[in-house]
């Protein structure tokens, strides 16, 4: 990853969650920041909202197809690169892909590096600028912590713990409310893209991580709110 795409956002819209968790952890690990979105109509909400610097798009998805959603995207962004992922081969889709203006076409089953050096390839041709999000421009005090959102640390005296770009952006959501309460449907729309069981079940583990962090400093803790969210507390 070069220093100018590693802050990339990435739209990946894949069904098949098994696939879709997979490829979120890969590029992540590469530094790409990644929102999972499992059919069209969901997906085109996400971009209208949030915005991205590329996306990922399966043919193959419930509701809008993957080449209406793209039609869709273009129509908001036609600068936007697009790759599509797709089981399917026929040379009809490739070309409707491309009438439609995606950067690449690539087809299932394919190797994670391949797809990472097509993206970077395409990356390379459109040279996007890739800004940084406001959350991440500065350091926050956390109690005996300094949370650093841009490097993805989290630091107590001499001792600093990586963190994951999610664990970081869930972290940063309850840092700058702390003593107030973040909806658990605020975060997972933020952080994911969509507010499910899925996602839900994601967000307690990386409740229960973060915790893990915090436990250094007893006058800061997370604290849940049944059924309605989180609060950052710290105690002076």
């Amino acid at each position: 990853m070069t220093e100018n795409h590693k802050h990339t956002r990435i739209l990946l819209v894949e069904d098949d969650l098994n696939l879709g968790f997979l490829l979120v952890d890969f590029l992540e690990s590469n530094g790409f920041k990644v929102k999972l979105y499992r059919d069209g109509q969901s997906a085109l909400q996400g971009f209208t909202r949030a915005g991205a610097d590329f996306c990922l798009i399966d043919i193959m998805l419930p509701g809008m197809d993957g080449f209406s959603l793209t039609a869709r995207i273009k129509e908001l962004d036609s600068k936007i690169p697009v790759i599509i992922i797709s089981a399917r081969s026929l040379k009809e889709d490739k070309i409707t892909g491309f009438r439609l203006g995606v950067d690449d076409y690539i087809t299932k089953p394919f190797d994670e590096e391949e797809l990472l050096y097509r993206i970077r390839a395409v990356l390379g041709r459109t040279a996007r600028s890739v800004t940084e999000s406001p959350d991440e421009a500065e350091i926050i005090n956390i109690g005996r912590f300094a949370f650093d959102p841009k490097n993805l640390s989290l630091i107590k005296g001499g001792n600093s713990q990586r963190m994951t770009i999610k664990e970081s952006r869930i972290l940063g959501k309850l840092a700058t409310s702390v003593n107030n309460i973040v909806t658990r449907e605020e975060i997972m729309i933020d952080v994911w893209g969509e507010a499910d069981y899925y996602t839900g079940r994601s967000l307690d583990v990386f409740i229960s991580k973060l915790r893990g962090y915090l436990k250094g400093d007893p006058s800061v803790r997370i604290v849940t709110i049944p059924t309605l969210g989180y609060k950052l507390e710290i105690k002076n």
